[in-house]
């Protein structure tokens, strides 16, 4: 054969493997983020080569140089675009696939507390007598009485009277 084996493990080294899997230390981007990513990185590329092809140009006094430097202007606008559709993308990812919503551990006691101190709250209402547990009266219960209202009706009000003839 030759210096390596058919498996990848060197003729003189026993174990040892020429291509070693290394566990990666970030995740693998989302698809549109890529996409996004490469096609930013295409644009930027190309609008920095057409940049320095412009100044060169400019330096000689060629007339290609104000067309040059027009569609320089022109890509410098589509990168920025392009960088921008990469950010957007990213958080757009974000926002619909990648967030977990856990709540912290000190959030969920706390929610925990509330919930307990709401239901025995709605217990001890429910124990004391004339209580009737819910809004609706059931049964044999009586309804509560009419609260006293905080406006005054409309006719106690001397506004609402009818005038007596008077301006």
């Amino acid at each position: 054969m030759g210096m390596y084996e058919d498996d990848g493990v060197m003729a003189g080294a026993r174990g040892r493997s020429l291509w070693q899997e290394e566990p990666a230390l970030r995740r693998r981007m989302p698809d549109p983020v890529r996409d996004a990513a490469v096609r930013a990185v295409l644009i930027v590329a190309v609008t920095l080569t057409q940049a320095t092809v412009t100044f060169f140009l400019t330096l000689t006094g060629s007339w290609l140089a104000l067309p040059m430097a027009l569609g320089a202007i022109a890509g410098t606008v589509v990168a920025t675009w392009g960088v921008l559709d990469v950010m957007i993308t990213r958080q757009m990812w974000n926002q619909r696939y990648g967030v977990v919503s856990e709540p912290s551990s000190t959030a969920r006691g706390r929610r925990r507390e509330r919930r307990r101190a709401h239901a025995e709250s709605r217990t001890e209402h429910r124990r004391q007598p004339g209580a009737g547990g819910g809004r609706i009266p059931r049964g044999g219960e009586r309804a509560p009485a009419a609260r006293p209202t905080v406006w005054p009706p409309p006719g106690a009000d001397r506004r609402y009277q009818a005038s007596s003839g008077r301006g």
